[in-house]
């Protein structure tokens, strides 16, 4: 084998690698906050709401619990999901409306933010 042969599998073996590499998938999923409201019995600022510490929000699809995270102390949340279509509760939470949304919607190849409202039952 000649020196041209040789450079020209050098150089194609790069390029051969590139070719069978699969494209990475970009992750999907959700992030945000979990906000309580109202807050306090009595709200002299509006919004009253706060930050949602230690809250596990429950993902289901198709009748089956896919992911539960819980919140951090400043409320905030991250998931990763495919995407779709989800239900979402906060189990063991009974007082007040619940959390809304209940339904949330994943896109496909990123990150969406959701902030999800929890109704305190405080009147």
């Amino acid at each position: 084998m000649g020196f041209a042969a040789i450079g020209l599998v050098a150089l194609a073996a790069p390029m051969l690698s590139l070719g069978g590499a699969p494209a990475a998938t970009p992750a999907s999923g959700l992030r945000g906050l979990v906000l309580r409201e109202p807050a306090a019995p009595v709200c002299r600022d509006d919004p009253c709401e706060a930050p949602a510490p230690g809250v596990v929000l429950r993902f289901t699809r198709a009748g089956k619990v896919v992911a539960e995270v819980k919140t951090t102390r400043a409320g905030r949340y991250s998931v990763r999901l495919s995407a779709g279509s989800y239900g979402v509760k906060a189990p063991g939470r009974r007082v007040g409306t619940g959390l809304r949304p209940r339904i949330v919607q994943v896109p496909r190849g990123r990150i969406a933010r959701v902030d999800f409202h929890l109704d305190t039952g405080i009147q």
